[in-house]
């Protein structure tokens, strides 16, 4: 250990994409992650935000504040109309509105390193491999090395670009580990943001219960070993955090809904000149559904909304509730927005508005899980892990949210970071100074 590194501190951030209460159980007597918690602290109390969307979620990690500040408020930018598989996401820095902990950190002199984090593309970090889709024919390679780091990206691509397969698991996963432990061994960032997606992509492919949910949790932890040993490797353990964050849970789906479908039913969204054009339209989120009405047409709201309440009505089209601006502001979701509506459980909100309005995915033999509901859904909260010399062992923290990750890295960074919505989770030191 080189005398510098003695008196570093070191964070690493791994999101564990839909690390939630109900795989407490089994995933807490994993070795690894059970190390973690042994010393350090824990809770299956994780309140998000809304709606609980990966990129509006991650964001809200790294900037402490709400989706009504930060101004990422879906995954996707508004797109009506196109295939999701053929739309643009909230890929890029410049599409938040306030700082962010990275940022505050690299203005420290700090190193930062980010491997597959959401909305990080084009962002200022020095180690940067941003999480990024190419779309219609565009070149994924060349779109990671256009909005990140590109020489970083080339080495890390060159040296274990041959274990991943595209975007399926468990390699994604295991390539985006293998970059972590070779970031942390090389460069030693004061900072690394990891973001792995398995356990979400299993749980949206095949259900929140069963033995693939079992494999995707060994699996994990196994890579959290990795980490943890890359960072002895370093010579930096005594004065390194981990911060292991899920960042929603998932709820099984039986029906899909396309809502689209009952507005272009009633001539909200219709025809003309072989365009189809719309005056008001349901931006699906899975758990939730955001209602777009065209500027400048209140007829188009009352109309919308007239339709939509008669479908809250009957069961059948799921819909728990229409949240308006009294609900919104408690749920601290965009001022852009007068009207937002929330599934039931077993009940998911797509946008198209050419399908059937009711699937019953059972009926085809599917199986499905997705998030984006309500952070206050009963059992719907998430785990939270932080570890290291510093933390008290074994310590139940309660109830904390999504907003407070970012002024506890702070925190622990010793960076100012106020004016937050969320707070520094400093009971969680030995010490009141952090001294890591």
């Amino acid at each position: 250990m080189n005398s510098k590194s003695k008196h570093e501190k070191y964070v690493i951030v791994i999101s564990y994409d839909a690390f939630s209460q109900d795989n407490w159980e089994m995933a807490s007597q994993q070795p690894n992650l059970s190390k973690l918690i042994g010393n350090g602290a824990w809770t299956t109390k994780l309140k998000s935000v809304y709606p609980t969307l990966t990129y509006v979620i991650h964001t809200s990690y790294v900037t402490g504040v709400y989706p009504n500040k930060h101004g990422i408020y879906h995954n996707n930018p508004f797109q009506p109309f196109i295939p999701e598989e053929d739309q643009s996401w909230h890929w890029f820095r410049r599409d938040i509105k306030v700082r962010t902990v990275y940022e505050e950190a690299m203005k420290r002199g700090m190193k930062v390193a980010g491997i597959l984090w959401p909305v990080s593309g084009k962002a200022s970090i020095q180690y940067n491999m941003p999480e990024i889709k190419a779309i219609k024919n565009e070149n994924q390679a060349l779109k990671i090395l256009k909005n990140g780091s590109p020489f970083y990206s080339m080495r890390m691509e060159y040296k274990y670009g041959r274990y991943r397969k595209g975007v399926e698991q468990p390699y994604l996963d295991d390539f985006s580990t293998m970059c972590a432990v070779d970031t942390i061994k090389r460069k030693k960032p004061n900072l690394l943001l990891l973001h792995l997606i398995e356990l979400d992509d299993t749980k949206h492919a095949l259900g929140t219960k069963g033995e693939h949910i079992e494999q995707a949790i060994r699996r994990m932890d196994k890579r959290l070993g990795d980490l943890m040993h890359a960072v002895e490797e370093a010579g930096i353990k005594e004065h390194t955090t981990f911060i292991v964050v899920g960042d929603h849970g998932q709820l099984d789906v039986r029906y899909k809904v396309y809502l689209n479908r009952l507005l272009k039913d009633n001539g909200l969204i219709y025809e003309e000149n072989g365009e189809m054009r719309w005056r008001a339209y349901v931006q699906g989120a899975g758990g939730a559904a955001y209602l777009h009405v065209r500027e400048g047409d209140p007829e188009a709201q009352v109309r919308a909304l007239e339709v939509l309440e008669r479908a809250l009505a009957e069961d059948r089209y799921g819909i728990e509730s229409i949240f308006g601006r009294n609900e919104l502001d408690g749920l601290h979701v965009d001022n852009a927005f007068h009207y937002m509506l929330e599934a039931k459980e077993g009940y998911a909100f797509e946008d198209a508005a050419d399908e059937p309005i009711i699937v019953d995915l059972h009926q085809g033999g599917i199986k499905y899980a997705t998030h984006g509901y309500s952070p206050n859904k009963p059992n719907y909260t998430s785990v939270l892990v932080i570890s290291g010399e510093a933390v008290k062992n074994q310590f139940e923290l309660g109830e904390v949210e999504v907003i407070d990750i970012a002024p506890t890295i702070a925190t622990i960074l010793g960076i100012n970071f106020t004016d937050c919505d969320g707070r520094a989770l400093t009971d969680i030191f030995k010490t009141n100074g952090v001294t890591v």
